[in-house]
């Protein structure tokens, strides 16, 4: 039992690890991210479709990344171009997705909200956990050791160092919001054609919030980050075991776990990290 509890949240695990990264490159360069929400779910909507249409999984994986990167410069346009604000932005942007991709399944699909259930064997498996890890070795090594990776921690703390040093704030925050939207599709693309068959209504079902609370959680670094969003993981994958078992709690109770989880995480220690200086300020 405790294997397949431990198993079960690496797989939980997996569509958190991509978003939290993906708003980890946002929030270090100084834009604040609460769109991973809707950037994961257009994100499963693109790989079920593209998945369905062509047979295979890893056009899908390419089709998820492609969407959220795409959806995630709509939203560097409004914050970027037109300095407009950013948390209404991003919401506006979530409300837009979770209108459009039941359209979306209807015109193209003539579904209610869901795309036609992916045949096992174009599914995928461990692949997306194994990648999901692998990015946060990369990402703690990108944002550590190369010169980019720097720009990206310039931005964010002191945006007009970064220009009086010649190089664009706008540019780099441009190229950060397109890794968040790719890295967030991942986390999409990995709940509709990994741990589901197809793309249902809401599948994201706030995972988008829960890995920006395990974002903040870890302080805005990759590998603590990447063990909040484990423990996050665990007690989704807790709850699941205990609605399968006799218990006095309600279910309704057990359901709410991962977020009330969440919720503590973050009154509990948000005003204890320290906050990139540059986050949410127009350049």
């Amino acid at each position: 039992m405790i294997e397949e509890l431990l198993l079960s949240t690496l797989r939980l695990s997996t569509p958190l690890v991509f978003a939290a990264l993906g708003g980890l490159f946002s929030e270090r360069s100084g834009v604040i991210q609460i769109g991973l929400e809707g950037m994961m779910l257009v994100g499963a909507l693109a790989a079920a479709s593209a998945t369905t249409f062509t047979g295979s999984p890893w056009t899908g994986v390419l089709a998820g990344a492609s969407v959220g990167m795409i959806w995630a410069l709509i939203y560097a346009f409004f914050v970027l171009k037109i300095k407009a604000d950013q948390i209404i932005s991003a919401t506006a942007l979530n409300l837009l997705a979770f209108g459009l991709c039941p359209f979306f399944t209807k015109i193209v699909f003539d579904s209610t909200g869901a795309t036609p259930s992916i045949p096992f064997e174009q599914r995928l498996g461990s692949e997306f956990m194994w990648m999901a890890f692998a990015l946060v070795i990369i990402t703690s090594l990108l944002l550590r050791y190369t010169r980019f990776g720097l720009w990206i921690q310039f931005a964010g703390e002191s945006p007009s160092a970064l220009q009086s040093a010649g190089v664009s704030v706008g540019l780099v925050r441009s190229i950060s919001l397109a890794c968040t939207g790719a890295l967030a599709g991942l986390g999409g693309a990995s709940l509709s054609i990994s741990l589901a068959s197809s793309y249902a209504p809401n599948m994201t079902a706030g995972r988008g919030f829960m890995a920006l609370a395990a974002l903040i959680f870890g302080a805005w670094r990759p590998l603590p980050t990447f063990a909040a969003c484990l423990l996050f993981a665990f007690v989704d994958a807790a709850q699941i075991r205990l609605q399968g078992s006799a218990t006095f709690i309600p279910v309704q109770v057990v359901q709410i776990l991962p977020y009330l989880v969440t919720i503590v995480a973050l009154v509990g220690f948000f005003g204890h990290q320290r906050v990139p200086k540059g986050l949410g300020k127009h350049v």
